[in-house]
């Protein structure tokens, strides 16, 4: 399997076609997965690939076609004992070694794929070029998503459940069969822990603001309630201008429905109005609120830190995305983020796609606790 890397890009790109979402970090794993598994096993390689491309099992029949187009002349030659294999069918196989900057030697000898994509997700978003804006949406809408879900208060009847459940019990013994007496159970029921997202859009976010709406917009494809708000001198609800098939439709309609973009900032008066007006309809099944804003502010710190303390109080967690914190030395000197400080459970960078990447680790592994 010469060239595993180039391979495993093409293999990828093929996927994509047919709808599965493949992204540059899962063909690193492919790659480094090849290195685990006997290369003369077509069923081995089929295998460790297909743990890693698909996430639903009607993917599977669409991967065993690409699978079988894409490396039957690659995988055959190996699997025909006595026949002598090329000289760099082995090369592919290697660990993949780092160079100082951190990039592997296909993609430092590459002169695009994986190496210029990786660079795009490394970089600020307000340093990207526009033809770089959108490779960095495309990386965003492509990200995986994998949310758990969460016990309720709630039962339903189980044969499997762990409690009894005496009312439909007794109601059973009723029924012809009742002298038996059958011991109804049940069980609780799950689903997904809602998210509630306020983005700030004021003059000194308005370079993060449209990437982390795209965000936004894909997190309202993988989770079933999804809310979301932006501010910047007022508060607007925008979770149904943002429900829409394709990004840029959305962003067109979120843009001709906000009226504040890069004003001024009153983090505080915009979290006091969620709170009046929102909080009781949307803080059900404990959500977790994810707020992105720089801290920049020029309310009333007090009013902020109330609020702030309001809102947290109401949450299952609140994630506070800070793009400055990025940034080598950053510290949270700034009096918005002094008065928030005391009442978030975590402080994130948000300037780059892997700092996303990393948002949505935290939301999923936060889910399944």
């Amino acid at each position: 399997m010469g060239g595993t890397l180039a391979d495993l890009t093409g293999f990828a790109t093929a996927l994509r076609r047919r709808g599965l979402t493949v992204t540059p970090d899962q063909v690193s794993d492919m790659a480094r997965a090849l290195t685990l598994v006997d290369p003369s096993s077509r069923a081995q390689v089929q295998a460790s690939l297909r743990s890693l491309a698909i996430t639903d099992p009607d993917q599977r029949g669409p991967f065993d076609e690409e699978f079988a187009r894409f490396f039957e002349g690659l995988l055959d030659p190996m699997s025909r004992p006595g026949e002598e294999r090329d000289s760099t069918s082995g090369a592919a196989l290697k660990p993949v070694t780092r160079s100082p900057e951190g990039r592997s030697e296909e993609e430092t000898s590459s002169q695009g794929g994986t190496s210029a994509t990786e660079r795009v997700a490394t970089r600020d978003f307000a340093d990207l070029t526009d033809d770089e804006l959108a490779e960095a949406r495309r990386m965003v809408m492509a990200m995986m998503w994998q949310p758990s879900d969460v016990r309720t208060r709630r039962w339903f009847p189980s044969r499997t459940g762990s409690r009894p459940d005496l009312r439909r019990t007794l109601r059973s013994t009723t029924r012809p069969e009742g002298d038996l007496i059958p011991i109804v159970r049940s069980a609780r029921r799950k689903r997904q822990r809602p998210l509630i997202v306020i983005a700030d859009i004021s003059g000194s976010m308005e370079k993060y603001a449209d990437l982390f709406l795209v965000f936004a917009h894909a997190a309202q494809r993988r989770i079933d309630e999804v809310e979301v708000f932006t501010f910047s001198t007022e508060l607007t609800r925008i979770t149904d201008d943002l429900n829409r098939r394709s990004a840029q439709v959305a962003l067109d309609r979120v843009a001709s429905t906000v009226h504040d973009w890069s004003g001024g900032t009153k983090i505080g008066d915009a979290l006091a109005s969620w709170n009046r007006e929102w909080s009781r309809r949307l803080t059900r099944g404990g959500p977790i609120a994810l707020i992105l804003s720089d801290g920049w502010d020029c309310g009333d710190p007090s009013i902020l830190a109330r609020e702030m303390a309001r809102l947290a109080r109401t949450v299952h967690r609140v994630i506070w995305l800070n793009p400055l914190a990025a940034h080598a030395g950053y510290r949270p000197a700034t009096r918005g983020m002094q008065a928030v400080l005391p009442h978030i459970d975590h402080l994130l960078p948000a300037a780059s796609v892997v700092d996303l990447r990393g948002v949505v680790r935290l939301l999923d592994s936060m889910q399944a606790r």
